[in-house]
């Protein structure tokens, strides 16, 4: 027996897939993202164009508490572990499947007991007992893949698999992407949070000096009433952050999957955006570097399983053979199970071949192609979102600066304005209304650049995770 299941494991190393060969579909988007994209072609030359080497997390969010949120992310995100758990149940799956290459070899050993009913010679009844036992080992219903359909449907699992994997390396980038936005976020709140007290705390001040001014005649209850409106608009505004502050931590808390300490947090005088760093980004880069992208990646690995499937129903219009094969030792008793002469062995190949079915064959067939060319479409879809997405996050980068600089003059000239009608306003020059219009221009222009430089930070996060990581 151990000679036939070599030979028949020989035999099957020698069979090929019927599946189609594969061919990765030409890229459906511009061969440039950046500089001169919309003068390439589809599927054109991107002369000059570069790819970009992958970095990893650590390279990139530089800040020790930032890169400890995130590892404690890692550690305890959910929809992460459950992306993992997934993947490894498509490991298992996909070794499953393979085992369906080779024999399962199983030993069996059977006792059998029985009482009967006979004839005897006067024409009588009488009970009669039997009893044999044996002892066998082999395999049953082996099926020999002459046509490749249980290695088209092992490859079909293998590439299930690695698109899951894929897809978890995604979620993994996009978990990572997520903290540190969500840790920007509460490094910007806290700024403007910090902002509003400090106006708040002006305000008040203004308020005691005007109600000051109004005892000795100086200022008028108009006076008085529009500094006290200015206080509690900013109040309210403080407020409003602080509760924004906490919902911020809140969200963090939630994709962490566990309480992020105080000492973790970026700190009051710091918003926490220099921690995100990336190397300087040419003015075109090669579409090919898509091609990296884990959610690309998962989408062509989709596209193989589609193709392996074809090759499962095209073999399965063929003959279907399985062997079973046993070898071992019966006897009518224990005793003398081990005796000459009480060897046995069966060998019983099997052929099956589809006659009729009613086009169920056919149908199979057709429903794998076009499963095919669904997985083509969403591949190509995949490739132009990632497009989209990188040509986006390139267009912010390469005007993000401008806006910094010109939103750093702005609150630059706010402030000047803000110092010198609120000199007036103090030495009796102008009247409130004139320094309250240019503190509140001084504010919003303070809150505008904190806003801007979450924008800035968010998408150097957002950048690093359009670009695969």
């Amino acid at each position: 027996m151990r000679a036939v299941v070599c030979a028949m494991a020989l035999l099957l190393g020698g069979c090929a897939s019927m599946a189609p060969d594969y061919v990765q579909p030409a890229l459906s988007v511009a061969s440039v993202i950046g500089a001169g994209e919309h003068a390439e072609n589809a599927g054109g030359s991107g002369d000059g164009a570069q790819e970009l080497p992958a970095l990893q997390w650590e390279q990139v969010f530089v800040d020790a508490r930032l890169r400890q949120v995130i590892e404690q992310a890692v550690a305890h995100n959910r929809d992460l572990r459950v992306s993992l758990l997934n993947v490894e149940k498509a490991q298992a799956q996909y070794r499953i499947q393979s085992a369906d290459l080779f024999p399962s070899i199983a030993a069996t050993a059977s006792q059998t007991a029985a009482r009967s009913a006979v004839s005897d010679t006067s024409g009588g009844m009488r009970g009669q007992a039997s009893r044999s036992a044996g002892l066998s080992v082999g395999f049953t219903s082996w099926e020999l893949d002459l046509f490749g359909r249980v290695r088209s449907l092992k490859n079909e699992a293998l590439e299930s698999y690695l698109s899951l994997e894929e897809t978890g390396r995604s979620a993994r980038i996009s978990l990572i992407a997520e903290v540190a936005s969500g840790w920007l976020t509460v490094g910007a709140y806290q700024q403007r949070l910090a902002l509003a007290q400090e106006t708040l705390a002006s305000q008040r001040k203004t308020l005691e000096l005007t109600r000051n001014k109004r005892a000795f005649g100086v200022a008028s209850a108009v006076d008085v009433s529009q500094v006290e409106t200015s206080v509690e608009s900013a109040r309210v505004d403080a407020a409003g952050y602080a509760t924004a502050l906490e919902q911020a931590r809140h969200a963090l808390d939630l994709l962490v999957g566990s309480h992020v300490g105080e000492d973790l947090l970026p700190s009051m005088a710091n918003d926490g955006s220099e921690g995100v760093a990336l190397a300087a980004l040419p003015d075109s880069i090669a579409s090919t570097t898509l091609l990296k992208r884990p959610d690309v990646l998962a989408a062509e690995h989709a596209l193989k399983a589609a193709n392996a499937d074809i090759g499962a129903a095209r073999a399965a219009f063929f003959p279907k053979v399985s062997l079973s094969v046993s070898a071992g030792r019966g006897s009518d008793s224990l005793s003398n199970l081990f005796d000459v002469g009480t060897r046995t062995w069966s060998f019983i190949p099997n052929v099956s071949l589809p006659i009729f079915n009613a086009g169920a064959l056919k149908a199979s067939l057709d429903m794998a192609e076009i499963q095919k060319n669904i997985q083509i479409a969403q591949y190509e879809k995949s490739i132009q979102s990632a497009f989209s997405e990188v040509a986006d996050a390139m267009s912010v980068r390469s005007h993000i600066g401008e806006q910094l600089d010109a939103q750093h003059a702005l609150v630059k000239a706010s402030q000047t304005s803000y110092e010198l009608s609120d000199a007036r306003y103090r030495n009796g020059v102008n009247s409130y209304l004139q320094a309250l219009d240019a503190q509140r221009s001084l504010y919003g222009a303070r809150q505008s650049l904190i806003t801007l430089q979450l924008s800035d930070a968010v998408s150097r996060v957002n950048l690093y995770k359009v670009l695969g990581g």
